[in-house]
């Protein structure tokens, strides 16, 4: 088999599987307990002036 093949028969296996696995794991990380701190000062960053950082 040629590299393409290798590649191709992983991506349409296990590689869309692990995709959607990091996909599911990185959307439920920003509703994790004890996030919301954090995500609200990411929001807000943008406000503070520039003496603040």
């Amino acid at each position: 088999m040629s590299f393409y093949e290798i590649f191709r028969h992983f991506a349409d296996s296990y590689g869309l599987t692990l995709i959607f696995a990091l996909y599911l794991l990185l959307c439920g990380w920003a509703f994790r307990p004890g996030s919301k701190l954090r995500n609200e000062n990411a929001a807000n960053s943008i406000f503070e002036d520039s003496d603040h950082g």
